[in-house]
């Protein structure tokens, strides 16, 4: 029997299942969060969820609104300081993965949160970079989780905000950054991988019901498929009753839905 699901969900459980069991976490809010508290939720070992504002291990029962939710103090295993969060974790090589999200994202992964149009006289500003410049640098790996379309998957951003591979080729290493960088770009269509080369993103795994014509005219740039593109597992029902009841717990806390807030 088939399960009805959104491209939304078929999204955030793609992402949730990115995270390994036990790994250290630093989380974004908005669908990094929905993702990641979702992987808590359904894998057999918990991850461990970092937020900016210094909660370790943070097991919210609701999706936080940002990182000042009292939620995230109050079922963390303890709380330390926003710098010890960023010098000892994040810069001191103790995070696996940094989960982020992105206004725009450009074909080697680098990231806008700041503005839409000119810096000086934006059409759009934007929250701005938080702590994801940071995490983009020096988290082991990251995931990054976006919405499909050619005004998010853009042929060149109106800023960098976050480096993913600059400019491409050896650029992390050449601007010292010691994680690995971005390992996948998860959106409502596909997922994204880089090139090992390159490192440009290409195609690695196509969503059901999705076509390359979509994905392609959904893009801001000429994207490539990789020899091995194949098709992304359906969400199980475990996967859909965890999110469906963590987005409803929400709602009914907050009035809103977590990756709205």
């Amino acid at each position: 029997m088939s399960i009805d699901y959104t491209a939304e969900e078929m999204m955030t459980v793609a992402a949730a299942r990115m995270l390994q069991n036990g790994a250290v976490c630093f989380v974004g809010i908005g669908l990094p969060s929905t993702a990641a508290n979702l992987a808590r939720l359904t894998h057999p070992s918990e991850a461990v969820l970092i937020y900016e504002s210094g909660p370790i291990g943070a097991k919210p029962p609701v999706l936080p609104l940002s990182i000042g939710d009292g939620n995230l103090a109050e079922t963390a295993d303890t709380v330390v300081s926003t710098p010890e969060i960023f010098r000892y974790w994040l810069q001191g090589g103790r995070v696996d993965v940094g989960f982020l999200g992105a206004a725009q994202l450009d074909r080697f992964a680098n990231i806008n949160t700041t503005v839409v149009g000119s810096y000086d006289k934006p059409k759009v500003r934007l929250p701005g970079a938080g702590g994801a410049p940071e995490i983009s640098s020096s988290a082991r790996e990251v995931l990054i989780i976006v919405k499909h379309s050619k005004r998010t998957l853009v042929d060149k951003l109106d800023f960098v905000t976050s480096v993913g591979f600059g400019t491409g080729g050896d650029a992390r290493e050449r601007f010292g950054m010691p994680g690995k960088g971005p390992v996948a770009v998860i959106t409502d269509l596909c997922i994204l991988r880089p090139d090992p080369v390159s490192p440009e993103l290409e195609v690695a795994s196509i969503h059901p019901g999705v076509d390359r014509n979509l994905i392609s005219a959904s893009t801001g740039w000429q994207v490539r498929f990789t020899e091995q593109c194949g098709e992304t597992g359906v969400p199980g029902a475990v996967e859909l009753d965890a999110l469906r009841d963590l987005k409803a717990r929400t709602a009914a806390a907050h009035g809103v839905e977590g990756d709205e807030a």
